[in-house]
């Protein structure tokens, strides 16, 4: 196989993009240039451990997805730490994966965009070769076997935990799947959460969860959440009303991707914190 500086120095493309191949660009990456995947690196020279690397690369927290009749929704919070140092206080965490699904994440911040940008590229190389779009299965498969590429980082310390959603347009549904280090998928239904704050988050869901959600009762179910995750857990942010800082909010129906621009955040989020200035503790939820 040529190498990049045999082609590069003589020009042109190599024979590799001319030959016919296949549909994943990840795996056509992995043949013609395995370097640049995020699981192709050598760790450098005394990284040695899931507590030193977490103290020196800055790592992305708590995210929320919500089923709803009709699409789903997808939320993160802002912040990422560094060991027990907030890192960056407005990272985006929530990403459109292609026109009908997003994916959030957390875990090794940097690595986990990098493999949310090679995932976009893959879905897009799959539509340009096969003319179709994969199904929200295929989808989800193809980030599990990019996930299960990355493996020998995840055991350094360098995890990436993603959640991903899909409007199904083959049901009409929403569908949530949380995945592990390993590359193991798992469909989850009605809500989940991943990250640092997930347990508090969770909880949180699933006291306020409604089947009959709105997309509106979604995103005031799923700031929620993260209020009372960033009420319990350090790594994770709250909204920042004086900075103007507020969490990623996308939701995913047959109209496709769409973010919450923060015009219609800021309102919502205010209403909120109104409420809560009340009952700090948030909604009750009804014994019966």
């Amino acid at each position: 196989m040529e190498s990049n500086a045999d082609w590069g120095s003589r020009g042109g493309l190599p024979q590799a993009f001319l030959t016919p191949g296949i549909s994943s660009f990840s795996e056509f990456l992995k043949g013609f240039a395995p370097e640049f995947l995020p699981g192709g690196r050598a760790l450098p020279a005394g990284a040695a451990g899931p507590v030193s690397m977490q103290d020196i690369a800055p790592h992305g927290t708590t995210i929320v997805a919500i089923a709803f009749p009709g699409g789903v929704l997808l939320a993160g919070d802002r912040r990422a730490t560094m060991g027990n140092f907030i890192a960056q206080r407005d990272i985006e965490k929530v990403f459109p994966a292609d026109e009908f699904s997003a994916v959030g994440i957390a875990g090794s911040a940097g690595l986990a965009v990098e493999v949310v940008r090679l995932f976009q590229l893959e879905l897009e190389h799959y539509e340009k070769i096969e003319g179709v779009t994969l199904s929200t299965d295929g989808k989800a498969n193809r980030l599990a076997t990019m996930i299960r590429g990355n493996l020998a980082m995840a055991m350094q310390g360098l995890a990436v935990v993603p959640l991903f959603t899909g409007y199904d347009e083959e049901t009409g549904e929403g569908r949530i799947f949380s995945y592990d280090v390993t590359g193991g998928m798992y469909e989850e239904h009605d809500f989940y959460s991943v990250g640092s704050g997930s347990m508090f988050a969770r909880g949180a869901l699933k006291k306020l969860f409604r089947p009959d959600f709105s997309a509106e009762d979604a995103a005031v179910a799923a700031v929620q959440a993260l209020y009372d995750a960033a009420d319990d857990d350090s790594a994770t942010g709250g909204p920042d009303l004086f900075r103007k800082i507020y969490p990623v909010v996308a939701v995913v129906t047959e109209d496709g991707y769409r973010r919450l621009p923060d015009e219609e955040l800021s309102a919502l989020i205010e209403g909120i914190m109104d409420a809560r200035r009340a009952v700090p503790d948030g909604p009750r939820s009804p014994l019966r």
